[in-house]
């Protein structure tokens, strides 16, 4: 055995015991042939014996251990066989002695080697990591070690952790000089990490003779990571016990990436809201990495891997790319961007050994380094976490490229590191963070030196990438409002922004006359409403952007402490066309995506031309006007529940004509009942007679004067009135401004003008129920679902936007209106045969009547017929319909003799069928 142990370059006398005594299930003694705490149990029999029976013996042992005592393997032998057990994959390898060579890969674990994983969704190591990790910062943080030193302090702990468990630290050295020369107390803990994070710093031939051996078997690491001196911290049992129980963890088996979920479970909540903080999954990190260069990366080194010539001038080609993530929190995009370039490396590679004579030193092989990389980030720790995580990721790689071609390959001392800046990435110049090692020119006949495009291309980041912050506008700091006007200046309307907008518009300045493709992480917000027209018009108009794929929305999952529940986007452009673009659609935001092929991809990422919908202040078809609801502005004192109008009128009871059903947009959905004073009409005689109401008109009197706001103080003038009045004064549809997203239609009603529409809705006088017909249906429902703005999650349904930009049916025929009026009838007949239920009842997906359901289908099917006689396939094809319709309206119309006719709300002389016009 202690043979076997030399095959790894293990020394079994520092790792692992003979005959350890332990209780065996039953309380009987037992003696273990040979244990490695917390990694393996071998178990020895004689040749031929039954090795099952030797198997369900080691498992009997089990009982006796502690619990960092258990290992994760179990091995057994009979001099011949071997059969080795993997206890967390529950998986078997058996094989001969004779064959233990072709069967070394089985055994990384023991080098440190990690083998190549799939990664997955809430990988269980990785949050048990990050529990564990917190634990310590918590406790940490609770004796008063805080602030800067402890950030460095968890990240130097973090790398210690991974330096153990995948060679760069000899196995076991960093958990057995804890355990055996630290007192049990914890009390000299402190005093001894000090040490070790010293000597790591020190190079070997630089440190004092006699020191202790177990302190100099620790190597010289490098790379900036112990340069700072930091006061010592205090340890008791319980923090020193924490320690170890990290200790006992496989950081082996855990990506790099877990250093973002770390920050996450460590920041404080309100720090992480102000800067848009949030940590992503390393499967939504490949759903952007890989369609914007790994994929292509692959494609191509498919196509040529046969060709050496070309190989090698791929390999190189690959070893130059740089890229930039300018809000890269603790790296999580560079970390798995990285280490897949350096998986397709290790691939060339291969193929070039199998064509050529390979040099046998392994390291002038290898051409990608962590330096390609480049990054971003407002805060230090973790700027200092991606920086580490970087060095650790390729140390990772370093080892499946020892594993894969049989020679130690490690780059320790470090003698490069990871581009990342401390600084905001919005007050810096991207240029600056590259600096070329030579200026290339181009010499000209008339002797003028110029550089050509593509030699100061080389000077050029090759991707931009990541997340930034979303920050929504009500949750901005006046240095972040600061930064959107800087970056925008001279744009309109950018108050409603989400701060995420600055990257998309930086990122844009920056790749002008370049190659550089961007693809960013954002909330779905700057694809739908009014914020599309202000950046997008701006992308388009001034920096000639061009999208080339996007992934529609999507629920965003990461291994986060406390997930936020975000919905996103992932949006790919540059400063140049190309043929083949791509939108990732999903069937339902928690799915997976599909791919489809596309011409071209507007900013509401559907297939259509680059246009977008700004504010329109009149209806763009010739329909009726739509207007707010009346603003009380009263503190609430025109107001009644049922129960406060029938107490009213006990006292008033003269008061019950003044009283009028009013609507806002909570009770019309919920079928609550809700009163409203309306004294447009009160005549003084007639309100002198009234002292119940009188008061209540002082009362809003008293809260106008009041106000900070000179606009509600000047209405204390006029307090018999509501703030605003807009009441029609014929039937009107009533729409809620906000409505839940989990609905299939917005509900919707027609109203008599008695009824007092509150400011939470808006409404459109004049209508009929072709009107309604139209707007309650799924075709609308498509508009409303690309182009509306959100509050939260939910519709916020706009006039300028949402309903003056609707294109209706063009020229519809009386039989199409009358058969949408007959349908839209169709489900008002059938909410009234549920009088007890209330529209949100009906309207929630899963307790929707099948009639109601029928209904609706049947008004859909009628309304589609008005556009077009051929059924739309699905959402995203009615919303390229429905552009196409917007853009034919939107087209001036030339007059025989060459002038331009003006344009009007509805055309006679087109007409959209299909595709054509």
């Amino acid at each position: 055995w202690d043979d076997f142990f030399d095959v790894f370059g293990i020394s079994r006398r520092r790792v692992a015991t003979f005959e350890q005594k332990v209780k065996k299930t039953g309380d009987s003694p037992g003696f273990i042939d040979l244990l490695w705490k917390g990694v393996v149990l071998i178990e020895h029999k004689s040749r031929g014996k039954d090795l099952e029976k030797a198997f369900e013996q080691a498992k009997d042992y089990f009982p006796g251990l502690k619990e960092h005592e258990l290992p994760k393997y179990i091995l057994v032998s009979d001099f011949e066989k071997f059969c080795l057990y993997d206890l967390e994959e529950n998986s078997k390898q058996e094989f001969l002695l004779k064959d233990f060579h072709r069967n070394i890969q089985f055994f990384g674990f023991i080098a440190g080697y990690t083998q190549k994983k799939s990664y997955k969704e809430e990988d269980p190591v990785n949050i048990e990591a990050a529990v564990l990790m917190g634990k310590l910062h918590d406790q940490l943080k609770e004796i008063g070690y805080v602030g800067h030193e402890l950030e460095i302090y968890l990240v130097r702990l973090l790398f210690c952790l991974f330096a153990e468990d995948t060679g760069i630290f000899n196995k076991n050295i960093f958990y057995e000089y804890i355990l055996n020369k630290t007192n049990e107390d914890g009390s000299d803990l402190g005093a001894h990490l000090s040490q070790i994070f010293y000597i790591l710093n020190v190079p070997k031939d630089k440190r004092l003779k006699n020191i202790d051996e177990s302190l100099n078997e620790f190597p010289f690491v490098n790379g900036k990571l112990f340069n700072e001196t930091i006061a010592p911290a205090a340890f008791n049992s319980k923090m020193r016990k924490a320690l170890l129980d990290c200790c006992m963890l496989d950081w082996g088996k855990i990506s790099p990436a877990i250093f973002g979920a770390l920050f996450q479970s460590v920041m404080n909540i309100e720090i992480r809201r102000n800067l848009g903080a949030h940590y992503t999954s390393e499967k939504n990190i490949l759903k952007l990495i890989k369609p914007l260069f790994l994929d292509k990366l692959w494609d191509e080194f498919h196509k040529i891997k046969n060709n050496i010539k070309k190989l090698e001038e791929f390999h190189n080609k690959i070893a130059k790319i740089k890229l930039l993530d300018p809000a890269c929190g603790c790296g999580n995009f560079l970390i798995i961007a990285y280490r897949e370039l350096r998986l397709l490396e290790i691939e060339i590679i291969k193929e070039l050994n199998k064509h050529q004579a390979m040099s046998l030193d392994i390291s002038n092989l290898i051409l990608l380094n962590v330096d390609q990389m480049y990054g971003i980030e407002i805060e230090e720790f973790p700027s200092k976490v991606a920086e580490v995580a970087m060095w650790l990721m390729d140390h990772q790689m370093n080892m499946l490229v020892s594993e894969n071609f049989g020679m130690y390959f490690v780059r320790i001392p470090l003698q490069k590191s990871a581009n990342i800046t401390f600084t905001n990435a919005l007050r810096v110049d991207w240029h600056d963070l590259i600096q070329p090692e030579q200026i290339i020119t181009h010499i000209f006949k008339d002797g003028e030196q110029k550089a050509t495009l593509e030699e100061l291309s080389k000077g050029d980041f090759d991707y931009i990438l990541g997340n930034p912050p979303f920050v929504g506008k009500q949750y901005q700091k006046d240095w972040q409002k600061k930064d959107i006007e800087d970056i925008f200046m001279g744009v309109n309307g950018t108050g409603i922004l989400d701060y995420v907008t600055c990257w998309y518009l930086k990122a844009a300045k920056y790749i002008q006359l370049k190659k550089t493709k961007v693809a960013f992480v954002s909330t779905n917000s700057i694809s739908q409403g009014e914020q599309v027209g202000i950046l997008w018009n701006e992308l388009f108009g001034k920096y000639n952007i061009k999208i080339h794929f996007a992934h529609k929305t999507f629920k965003w999952t990461n291994e986060a402490k406390g997930q936020a529940a975000v919905y996103v986007v992932i949006i790919s452009f540059a400063n140049y066309d190309i043929d083949e673009k791509y939108i990732y659609e999903y069937e339902t935001i928690k799915s997976e995506p599909h791919e489809v092929k596309a011409n071209n991809i507007n900013p509401y990422l559907v297939e259509g031309n680059d246009l977008v919908i700004l504010k329109r202040r009149e209806p763009l078809c010739d329909v009726p006007k739509i207007i707010f609801g009346n603003m009380p502005n009263d503190g609430g004192h025109f107001l009644f529940t049922e129960e406060e109008r029938i107490n009213f009128l006990n006292i008033e009871p003269n008061a019950n004509k003044f009283f009028k059903e009013f609507l806002s947009a909570r009770e019309f959905i919920n079928g609550v009942k809700r009163w409203c004073l309306w004294l447009e009409d009160i005549s003084p005689s007639e309100l002198k007679g009234l002292p119940e109401i009188i008061k209540r008109v002082e009362l809003v009197k008293k809260v106008r004067k009041s106000s900070s706001r000179e606009t509600t103080k000047k209405l204390a003038e006029y307090p018999t009135l509501f703030g605003e009045i807009r009441q029609p004064k014929s039937d009107y549809i009533l729409i809620p401004r906000v409505s839940s997203e989990n609905r299939k239609y917005i509900p919707m009603n027609i109203f008599s003008k008695d009824y007092i529409v509150g400011d939470s809705c808006l409404c459109i006088p004049d209508v009929n129920l072709y009107h309604l017909g139209v707007l309650t249906s799924f075709m609308h429902m498509t508009w409303v679902n690309f182009v509306c703005g959100r509050l939260k999650s939910d519709f916020r349904y706009s006039n300028e936007i949402v309903y003056n930009n609707f294109p209706w049916p063009m020229n519809p025929t009386e039989k199409h209106i009358k058969s949408i009026e007959v349908a839209s009838q169709g489900v008002l007949d059938i909410r009234k045969d549920f009088l007890n239920s209330s529209l949100a009842e009906l309207y929630n997906p899963i307790s929707m009547p099948p009639r109601l359901v029928k209904a609706h289908q049947t008004l859909d099917k009628e309304v589609d017929k008005c556009y077009r006689s051929q059924p739309f396939q699905n959402e995203t094809k009615r919303m390229e319909f429905l552009f196409e319709l917007y853009e034919v309206y939107n087209k001036p119309l030339i007059g025989k003799k060459g002038k331009e006719k003006p344009k009007t709300k509805r055309h006679t002389t087109e007409r959209v069928s299909g595709t054509e016009e």
